[in-house]
């Protein structure tokens, strides 16, 4: 499940349509918006003929991902499958690496660095919906950006959370729930998220000096 805002969205957007209110922070409904509904659609195939296109297929594949995505720096490499919601507003930096089943909802921005690794079934989530009932019901959503700092190695299992920011060189432990705003250099677990130690020289010596 998304995150709850702690501050919802205010405003009501008169005079917006969906889709900018979207880029303002505000609550808006897709469902009211032709272009965004097409736009997920056009999404949702380009994921479906990405996710069948055969493993050695290198040239196509990345074809298919620079279609897809805002951004997509050098030698990426997303195993299959991958899904999105709209693709352009997803940023991906060189060298990024993600094993199977990496979800990333992207209504609100997705900024990530360069030399990210992701374990599977990481999901990465922009969206989230009132805590009113009747806003709910009616279809209305909010996306707030996520941003990951280069050098960030996230476990198997992990949800970011709407609004998050994880800083360059942080590890995310496997199965953690990511809610709140993560520092640089630090391994960080749990649900909810919480900083475990920083990381350290002695961190690179364990490895180097066996």
């Amino acid at each position: 499940m998304e995150q709850c805002p702690e501050h919802p969205p205010k405003g009501n957007g008169s005079g917006l349509t969906e889709k900018q209110k979207l880029a303002a922070g505000l609550l808006y409904n897709p469902a009211l918006d032709p272009q965004l509904q097409s736009e997920l659609l056009r999404a949702k195939q380009l994921c479906f003929t990405y996710n069948q296109t055969a493993p050695i297929d290198k040239e196509q594949r990345h074809s298919l991902l620079r279609q897809l995505l805002g951004k997509l720096g050098k030698e990426p490499v997303i195993e299959q499958p991958f899904y999105c919601d709209y693709g352009y507003n997803i940023e991906i930096g060189d060298y990024f690496y993600s094993n199977v089943n990496l979800v990333i909802l992207d209504p609100g921005k997705v900024r990530i660095g360069d030399h990210v690794y992701i374990g599977p079934n990481v999901g990465f989530y922009t969206a989230g919906h009132p805590l009113d009932k009747d806003l709910r019901n009616s279809g209305q959503e909010y996306g707030y950006p996520i941003t990951i700092g280069s050098h960030v190695w996230i476990g198997a299992q992990v949800a970011v959370m709407p609004g998050v920011t994880i800083g360059e060189g942080a590890v995310i432990g496997a199965g953690s729930v990511v809610t709140k705003d993560i520092p640089a250099y630090v391994v960080a677990v749990g649900n909810p998220c919480r900083v475990l130690r920083e990381i350290t020289q002695e961190d690179k010596q364990a490895f180097t000096t066996r």
